[in-house]
């Protein structure tokens, strides 16, 4: 059966905002209409914070904890209530000024992460991504979210972040279903270049390169595109938002699927092999 939703973490972390405000308000000796009353909220808030009905707002927060009798409670909660609101990030959100700026956010990540785990189930991944690749596919996303037009600038951002496969001590473990060397991105000189260009690149020491074929006995099925950096941090991209686990059980389910991804891949002749299929087949 599929694991629940990765988004189901958020809302664990939610939860335990709103448990830790029930155990201020009990240690209070307070019932949750009388925190509501002396934050002057209608009664029905205290509740819905409670139960992670709503997520509170810092100032939330700090009335709840003044209510209470408990400020030095309030910065932790704080954190807390902000790193379960980062956990996902819905890309309109982050997307509403264009994709370049989303692009550049990702450097920090990419500088400090030695052993990246990717596994792309739709498209070529992004450290992998030719220019003309990565202009069709944004552009696609630019049309598709009706977002402001900044391709030209999120390719170049994209690219130059790209940097860390060639440089420093970095490690890439990637793996792609079969499918992603067929689905056409631009046009078939696009996808020609690009499929040519992972030929390029598994001959790179920190690379490596592995296709789940089409004929692979599915111990595993097929997920959504993920990203493990350095066992830490797992990032799964949605459709219209990305999550960010960190969660140490959820992140070590993302590094065990990985695992059975890459038992189902196959490597260096067997996989220049598929893709050199791939680039005959485009005529």
């Amino acid at each position: 059966m599929p694991t629940p939703p990765p988004s189901s973490s958020v809302q664990a972390a939610r939860k335990a905002v709103g448990d830790r405000l029930r155990e201020v308000r009990r240690d209070a000796g307070l019932t949750a209409k009388e925190v509501a009353r002396r934050a002057g909220w209608y009664p029905s808030k205290a509740s819905r914070l409670e139960n992670a009905v709503n997520p509170p707002s810092d100032a939330d927060i700090r009335a709840w904890c003044a209510a209470c009798g408990a400020d030095g409670s309030a910065a932790d909660l704080i954190a807390a209530s902000r790193s379960a609101d980062t956990m996902y990030v819905e890309w309109r959100r982050v997307q509403r000024t264009g994709l370049r700026r989303l692009q550049e956010s990702y450097v920090p990540l990419f500088e400090r992460t030695r052993a990246f785990r990717i596994y792309c189930s739709n498209v070529v991944p992004g450290v992998l991504q030719t220019h003309a690749y990565a202009t069709a596919l944004m552009s696609a996303i630019t049309d598709f979210h009706r977002i402001p037009n900044d391709v030209a600038e999120a390719v170049d951002a994209r690219l130059a972040r790209s940097h860390v496969v060639r440089e420093g001590d970095h490690r890439f473990a990637l793996l792609v279903e079969e499918t992603v060397l067929r689905h056409r991105v631009g046009d078939a000189a696009t996808m020609a270049g690009q499929l040519g260009h992972l030929l390029s690149v598994m001959a790179y020491p920190s690379v490596s390169l592995g296709v789940i074929p089409f004929s692979a006995p599915r111990r595993m099925w097929m997920i959504e595109t993920f990203s493990v950096y350095d066992d830490v941090i797992a990032q799964v991209e949605l459709l219209t938002a990305q999550v960010n686990v960190t969660a140490p059980t959820e992140v070590a389910q993302y590094v065990k699927a990985f695992g059975e991804f890459a038992e189902l891949a196959v490597y260096g002749a067997e996989a220049r092999a598929l893709i050199t299929a791939a680039v005959d087949a485009l005529g």
